[in-house]
């Protein structure tokens, strides 16, 4: 019997502890037992912005949007509460912009919160962040419509020009002729003249030069007619008039079609029976989707750390180089391993400072680097490839800010001079201190790691 209630109080205990630790996971996988911070901004349009939507810093994923406040009034603003993983709060600063993109033309929306200025402050907790409004289709075909309506106008006041400059010279070349009648028939004060034979001389040569004169007005007329000829006959007022009245219908048609779609809608957004709207009830069925969605990714999510399934989506490649954050990647032995080739490079060696005081790569950083993978061979190109940024500068939102930037610096370089795949480089800001187990516990620079599978 006492056996018995060992072996009973062995389970139990066992299985005590196995829920404690299944507990322990699930809760560092959600992120709760790490920091951090709330910020806000707003939107005129969420263009497809939910919550949960992923939030990304610098292309890296740091959160999701955790809440959306709905505008009372229609020029109100929705306001977005969104969580940011501290370790990146370093990058976002006071005058820190968010934008909407999409993953592709018709991918998911999330949202971006572009670095600041290294100049200015870190953004605070509960900070309110500008936001710029993405660039709608129906923008660009009204700045179009401006433009074509700009160019008939032009068109029509350069028609006018043209009729005054013919006007003028007709008038002159009219005068001109009346000028020689006279003189030929001997009135006026130039008539007299004329009986004087060195008067005449002087007058003679003084309408050679007029009649040079007018030869030149006839073929500066010539040419202005020809101009307008060409102008009628490419008929370039009548096709602009064609085209704006093609316009006009086309809008007339979009103006009744978008009528009656607002008509179409209004009727099956309407109140039912019970007085709801449709509205509210598809706002109530995608909260519910959304929430589904949610718990079977925290569920998928949790999994992949539960001790019974860690092996199995470990063998699968459940680390991804983009969702890694700096302490998960410190605790990793797939990227503290000894079997991990790594290479080391100083930053007073493989930096310099461009005009503006910003780092950028030496002349001999490229050399150091084309050597490190001629010296790796064909391995590097076999086995994703990460590339540690460290720093040491005093202030940690500095150094994680630098690091990051290192890091990717060396990156693009590696990306557009050799034929690596692009998912397969990937970058990780660790301020001063290497991972555990490696070569140096104190660096500034960057090291090169050719990661393995254990």
């Amino acid at each position: 019997m006492s056996r018995r209630n060992i072996a009973v109080g062995i389970f139990i205990i066992a299985g005590l502890t196995l829920f404690g630790l299944g507990i322990f996971l699930v809760g560092n996988r959600h992120e709760a037992f790490s920091h951090h911070v709330l910020l806000y901004t707003k939107f005129a349009d969420l263009d497809g912005i939910t919550k949960g939507s992923k939030v990304q810093v610098a292309g890296m994923d740091a959160g999701q949007v955790t809440k959306i406040d709905v505008p009372q009034t229609p020029n109100g603003q929705f306001r977005v509460q969104m969580k940011v993983d501290d370790q990146l709060r370093g990058l976002v600063r006071t005058d820190s912009v968010v934008t909407v993109d999409t993953e592709g033309v018709v991918g998911d929306a999330f949202v971006t919160i572009h670095p600041g200025s290294p100049n200015v402050g870190v953004a605070q907790a509960d900070s309110v962040l500008q936001s710029k409004a993405p660039i709608t289709l129906s923008d660009l075909l009204n700045h179009g419509l401006g433009v074509m309506n700009d160019a008939d106008t032009t068109m029509k006041q350069l028609g006018g020009k043209l009729n005054v400059a013919l006007d003028g010279v007709n008038g002159a070349v009219g005068n001109a002729n009346d000028l020689l009648v006279g003189l030929k028939e001997g009135r006026g004060t130039a008539g007299m003249f004329l009986r004087d034979d060195k008067m005449a001389a002087q007058i003679r040569e003084t309408m050679t030069n007029v009649q040079s004169t007018t030869s030149n007005l006839n073929q500066a007329s010539v040419r202005v007619n020809g101009i307008v000829a060409d102008v009628q006959r490419r008929q370039l007022p009548q096709k602009l008039d064609e085209t704006m009245s093609k316009i006009d219908s086309v809008t007339s048609q979009a103006d009744a079609t978008i009528g009656q779609v607002r008509q179409s809608l209004a009727q099956a957004l309407g109140p039912d029976a019970n007085g709801v709207t449709a509205a509210q009830n598809i706002n109530e069925t995608l909260s519910n989707i959304n929430a589904a969605t949610g718990n079977m990714a925290e569920d998928t999510e949790a999994l992949k750390h539960n001790f019974f399934f860690k092996g199995f989506f470990n063998q699968r490649g459940y680390y991804t180089l983009a969702s890694l954050s700096p302490q998960e990647y410190r605790r990793s032995k797939l990227f503290s391993s000894a079997r991990s080739p790594r290479a080391w490079l100083e930053a007073t060696s493989l930096f310099q400072h461009d005009p503006r005081d910003t780092e950028e790569l030496s002349p001999e950083g490229k050399r150091s680097i084309d050597t490190v993978v001629a010296s790796l061979g064909d391995v590097i190109f076999k086995y994703p490839i990460v590339i540690e940024g460290y720093s040491d500068a005093p202030e940690p939102a500095d150094a994680i800010h630098l690091s990051y930037a290192r890091a990717q610096l060396v990156r693009n370089y590696l990306d557009a001079r050799y034929p690596f795949v692009a998912k397969n480089l990937g970058v990780m800001p660790l301020s001063a201190t290497a991972p555990p187990g490696t070569e140096h516990d104190h660096w500034s620079g960057v090291c090169i790691l050719v990661a393995k599978k254990m």
